[in-house]
């Protein structure tokens, strides 16, 4: 899935291919002829040598380095992802005009004065179970993938929710267990947009969905995004969120799982310079191999 929505990046890196220019062949007047043709057959060439270089650093360089890189992304952003952003906050707007029929579907059979327990621990125990499985059975099985994989789903699940924090006290959103009109925004106490346990759901269930290889892809989408919707549902059914809360929380979570998965993996790359001999000469090729 490509980087793309809020806090999203493409590095220029990528577009450096897992395969080196094609290499020329030579011939030579000891090697074995072709019976066929008479034509001296060469002979394979050993692997080039591989040449140090600072540009076998990884891509990431940590994770402070990721950090700078998550929150300056829209300054690299391409046309594509503008406009997958525009997308996004077009689907986020249009949701807004069901908040309040959402809203009225889970409290219309209340009585009148009483509330729903919104309980936050609660509705975060299965996105925290996810991460703290997947890293614990890594370590059980010493999985150098599968710990890679939690580290993702961390980095993830922490940008994303520093930036729906950030995003809450900005916007200041009342929400559904404070008012019944879903368009109360700069309001003291305000905290309801986005939803921070959609936005991690979605980020850690987006990670589980698409990492890994693809022999059980379609049970890790229905775990992993299955994590986020449940998780949004629970939310709304709780009164604690709109609609377009867990929309928003939705769209920033997938977005910062593919950033991190996008680093991490890549800050494993193989990569390097490469001395290709060839006709005349020798030529320099720089090496990625991404997973």
């Amino acid at each position: 899935m490509r980087n793309r929505i809020v806090l999203t990046l493409i590095l220029v890196i990528t577009t450096f291919g897992a395969a080196g220019a094609a290499r020329a062949q030579t011939t030579t007047a000891d090697q074995p002829p072709d019976y066929d043709t008479g034509v001296p057959v060469p002979e394979p060439e050993p692997p080039p040598p591989r040449v140090p270089s600072e540009q076998n650093a990884p891509a990431s360089g940590g994770l402070f380095s990721d950090i700078k890189l998550y929150f300056t992304a829209p300054l690299r952003w391409t046309g594509g992802e503008w406009a997958w952003f525009g997308g996004a906050l077009a689907v986020i707007g249009a949701s807004r005009h069901f908040d309040s029929q959402v809203r009225t579907h889970f409290v219309a059979k209340l009585a009148p004065g009483q509330t729903i327990k919104s309980d936050d621990v609660q509705d975060i125990v299965p996105t925290a179970a996810a991460l703290l499985l997947t890293w614990g059975y890594a370590n059980l099985t010493d999985s150098s993938a599968g710990r890679e994989e939690a580290w993702a789903m961390f980095e993830a699940a922490g940008l994303s929710t520093i930036t729906a924090y950030g995003l809450k006290y900005t916007v200041r959103r009342l929400g559904p267990d404070q008012t019944s009109d879903p368009n109360q925004w700069e309001k003291s106490g305000g905290r309801s947009f986005p939803s921070e346990h959609s936005t991690a759901a979605f980020a850690v269930g987006t990670v589980l969905a698409e990492s890994g290889n693809d022999d059980y892809r379609w049970l890790r989408r229905l775990l992993g995004y299955g994590l986020g919707v449940t998780t949004s549902y629970l939310r709304l059914k709780h009164n604690a969120h709109w609609l377009s809360d867990t929309v928003g929380g939705a769209a920033l979570g997938i977005a910062s799982a593919n950033f991190a998965m996008n680093h991490t993996y890549r800050s494993n790359a193989q990569s390097g310079l490469s001395l290709v001999p060839i006709e005349g000469g020798a030529m320099l090729t720089y090496n990625l191999t991404l997973p």
